[in-house]
């Protein structure tokens, strides 16, 4: 059975824990889109991580896990993480790496910097991951697949000079920055090849007999349906599909295998990055929610930056569990509302004079203010409850309340950072 783990917001919701406790159950892990450019942040028995490429499920030793061919794959990145978990007493993962996955370079990364830094005060708070220019360039059809590096020495070395007086075009005349050499283009090409030779397969043909023989697969997606290029906050959006429809293309399956869709939303909002976020909250109120958020705080797990917070908004949750296909609503970071007397919820957007509950374009989005309504708090520690009925009234009142307007069945319940600190409710 294939299942998808996703995030219903603009990222962060937590996607990595729950990868992470279905992994107990999986054997097999897929991350099918998206960089180093996010990162999902784990607490388990071996400790606290923050994966940027590697899947959530590496922490079980009966997994395997998969780069797809939707990834945008940075080589030594990827090879960093599994030191730094190996070094920290994981077992060495079993990894295989898409052979038409398409492969990060150092000038992706460059790029992205350089464009950040024209653009100045118009950036689009980019983690500077290489992601735009590596998709540009894949779409443009002048990436390099893995592939490529398993071919004629002549055809890499043509390509390699294609790129390079390309790229050139743009460092001399756009950047004003240093150009690039073909040679040198071409020896990191096989630095890479070296790193991942051990690891290329045909990794869709292993997932239809993985398929064949009833394995558990888990797609584990990065960001949220907010950041989606299509149905997110465009132009402040990631490069590639945030989508669970999407992990059939960046994983090579057929997408009537994705059978289960777990969406992830937080109890409250957070986001990284610019962007319109109807129900962000500011200064002291704002600083407080950070402060007790997540484990150890709201702070990028990627760039450490502080997270922008806000209350729960039932529009934007809603509409990004619709485009998800949700089945099921994984509802994280509950316990960290614990403090509060009263909890804010967003459940309209009044634009122009008129209350919507429906997500709207980004034009529309801009003007939207939030239509508000509080609930009453719990104001106790509900960590290291397991069972659903255990928890406080009000706190059962809250969920029902944003299940209610979302219109999807919470069906897990997360109450603290670790694996098992989970509710199951009517989860299948």
């Amino acid at each position: 059975m294939v299942k998808a783990v996703v995030g219903a917001n603009w990222g962060d919701e937590g996607k990595g824990k729950i990868t992470d406790m279905l992994a107990t159950k999986a054997d097999i892990v897929i991350r099918f889109q998206g960089g180093a450019n996010a990162g999902h942040t784990i607490i388990n028995d071996y400790g606290k991580f923050a994966l940027h490429t590697l899947p959530s499920g590496v922490f079980c030793d009966h997994t395997t896990s998969i780069i797809g061919n939707g990834v945008a794959l940075d080589i030594p990145v990827l090879f960093e993480e599994v030191s730094s978990i190996v070094k920290e007493g994981v077992p060495t993962p079993k990894i295989l790496v898409s052979d038409r996955a398409q492969i990060v370079m150092s000038y992706h990364k460059n790029f992205d910097a350089y464009e950040e830094e024209r653009l100045g005060k118009q950036s689009f708070g980019s983690t500077k991951s290489g992601i735009a220019p590596f998709y540009s360039d894949k779409y443009a059809k002048i990436g390099f697949q893995v592939s490529e590096l398993f071919g004629s020495e002549e055809y890499l070395r043509e390509k390699t000079a294609r790129v390079a007086e390309q790229k050139n075009v743009l460092l001399e005349h756009l950047y004003k920055k240093p150009t690039i050499s073909a040679d040198s283009l071409y020896q990191e090409l096989m630095e890479y090849k070296k790193m991942v030779e051990p690891f290329v397969c045909d990794t869709s043909l292993f997932l239809e007999d993985a398929i064949k023989e009833g394995k558990e697969i888990l797609l584990e997606g990065q960001l949220g349906s907010l950041k989606d290029p299509d149905h997110g906050i465009y132009p402040m959006v990631t490069s590639s599909s945030t989508l669970a429809g999407y992990g059939s293309i960046g994983a090579g399956i057929p997408p009537y295998e994705i059978k289960q869709v777990i969406t992830v939303c937080k109890a409250y909002s957070s986001a990284v990055g610019a962007g319109a976020f109807v129900s962000e909250i500011f200064g002291e109120e704002a600083d407080e929610l950070r402060r007790r958020g997540g484990d150890g705080g709201e702070y990028g797990a990627t760039t450490g930056r502080p997270r922008r917070m806000g209350w729960f908004d039932c529009v934007a949750s809603k509409y990004g569990c619709r485009i998800q296909g949700t089945t099921d609503v994984a509802f994280t970071v509950l316990d960290v509302l614990g403090y509060l007397d009263e909890i804010p919820v967003c459940v309209g957007y009044e634009i122009d004079g008129e209350v919507t509950t429906e997500f709207p374009t980004t034009v529309r989005l801009e003007k939207a203010k939030p239509v508000i309504k509080v609930l009453k708090g719990w104001k106790s520690d509900i960590r290291g409850i397991t069972e659903y009925d255990k928890l406080p009234q009000e706190c059962r009142d809250y969920i029902e309340f944003i299940e209610e307007q979302i219109g999807y069945p919470i069906s897990l319940i997360s109450n603290g950072p670790g694996r098992n600190e989970i509710i199951f409710r009517n989860f299948r």
